[in-house]
């Protein structure tokens, strides 16, 4: 069962990988499908894709193949808590981050990151998405590892993972970037979100890849790029991170919440920090975001979904692949 966050010291041996996974999106393209029984509609990142888990915790899994469990982060919605609530993370309480309010993705990244640094200074940080799906995880996770790696050695770095891709999809973002000596990493130089079938095509015949939104990076260089853009917002949230009692320090970030931004993290952050990022490509996967009823159908009829139980605690999700795919496929 989650309790209220209790204050944690920093890490006497500062320096550790941590994972972050991003759960407080609403899920809103799918919210038509992902209803329960009752009618309620439930972000996808609490539904599943067949076994007897959530999305979330696939991504829990994915954190885990990189960090151990007391440095592995998720952050959700508070309006959210039915669901995250019932859910068994087997993460310590004090890793399951609140947000008052969706602030946007960036604002939704900064709080957690700068909770990580408070207790970990040297931190280095994965960020994974809680909604994606994924048939290879052993090659997905060879990447993760590999980006991991790549930042401790180029403190300057964001990673960013690009998915090869193998159709020019027009509901996702792509990554242009040219190479820096390694064919494998390379210079970031253009995002296009979400370009015609045509352009899709285009940017693919110039070796553009999807954008995943998984990256890593040093967690002081990644908290830089937030200074660079929204400076107030970081200042008034590290004062409150470092100086409150955890007794009134959420009731402080609803505040602040209040007046916030709305960021996102890729128009507002990476894309104006274009020096510091690097992608590194994933090999092929079998990885979907689920993002959209087409996406959700394809991964349906191409994609086994899994059937395995884990033995934990059941939660009160959808499981997508009980969804007709037909149905949807015009999307």
């Amino acid at each position: 069962m989650f309790h209220d966050q209790q204050p944690v010291g920093m890490l006497s041996n500062a320096g550790h990988d941590w994972s972050l996974v991003l759960a407080g999106g609403e899920g809103s393209r799918l919210q038509s499908l992902t209803m329960t029984a009752a009618g309620v509609s439930v972000p996808k990142q609490f539904c599943s894709f067949g076994g007897d888990v959530s999305l979330l915790h696939d991504a829990l899994t994915r954190a885990k193949s990189v960090t151990k469990a007391e440095r592995t982060c998720v952050v959700v919605s508070e309006h959210h808590r039915m669901w995250w609530q019932a859910l068994d993370l087997r993460i310590p309480d004090q890793n399951v981050i609140r947000q008052p309010r969706n602030r946007g993705t960036a604002t939704g990244i900064l709080l957690p990151l700068l909770q990580i640094l408070h207790r970990d200074p040297k931190a280095g940080v994965l960020v994974l998405p809680s909604d994606h799906f994924v048939r290879n995880e052993a090659a997905l996770a060879a990447s993760l590892r590999a980006a991991m790696r790549i930042v401790r050695r180029h403190t300057d770095r964001i990673v960013i993972l690009g998915i090869s891709p193998d159709e020019a999809d027009p509901e996702l973002g792509y990554i242009v970037a040219e190479t820096d000596g390694n064919p494998d990493l390379r210079v970031v130089t253009e995002f296009v979100e979400k370009p015609s079938v045509a352009v899709a095509r285009s940017l693919i015949a110039r070796g553009g890849v999807w954008n995943s939104f998984i990256f890593a990076a040093p967690g002081a260089t990644l908290l830089r790029a937030f200074e660079q853009r929204c400076p107030r917002l970081v200042t008034e949230m590290r004062h409150i991170i470092a100086t409150s009692r955890p007794s009134v320090q959420y009731d402080l970030l609803t505040e602040l919440y209040e007046h916030a931004p709305d960021l996102d993290f890729s128009r507002d952050i990476l894309q104006r920090s274009p020096s510091m990022l690097r992608v590194l490509t994933v090999p092929p996967c079998g990885w979907s975001d689920l993002g959209t009823p087409r996406r959700l159908t394809e991964a349906l009829i191409h994609v086994a979904p899994r059937s395995e139980h884990s033995g934990r605690r059941r939660a009160p999700f959808v499981d997508l692949t009980q969804l007709n795919p037909p149905k949807y496929a015009a999307g």
